[in-house]
């Protein structure tokens, strides 16, 4: 099963930039949506205001990465970072951005750990 979210954005073009220049997703424009995907995860974008409020999530939105550490070398100095690359006890490795429009996106690799 795949999952597509629809979020509300506030600048369809500062999305565009940052998921396809600075996260290296892939970003596609459909009537009046942006499309930003990267390893089967797709978040769409609208301007629209479709749910009568400003762009708001309460949670963090997951995208499992092959590589945590390389992806977080590469992104730090350019994102605004919500936590570092960290161990987390439920057995992966992880990091935490803000990205443009205010949402938490976390990025993990699982891993095994050693006792």
């Amino acid at each position: 099963m795949s999952l597509t979210l629809l979020l509300r954005c506030n600048d369809i073009e500062e999305t565009r930039e940052f998921y396809e220049t600075v996260l290296g997703f892939n970003v596609s424009e459909t009537a009046g949506t942006l499309t930003a995907e990267r390893s089967r995860a797709k978040l769409v974008f609208t301007q629209q205001d479709l749910w009568r409020s400003l762009p708001v999530c309460s949670g963090t939105i997951y995208f499992t990465v092959s590589d945590a550490d390389s992806y977080f070398a590469s992104l730090q100095d350019r994102v605004s970072v919500a936590w570092p690359a960290q161990d987390r006890p439920h057995g992966s490795r992880e990091f935490g951005i803000n990205d443009c429009n205010g949402y938490y996106l976390a990025f993990q690799q699982h891993v095994s750990f050693k006792p």
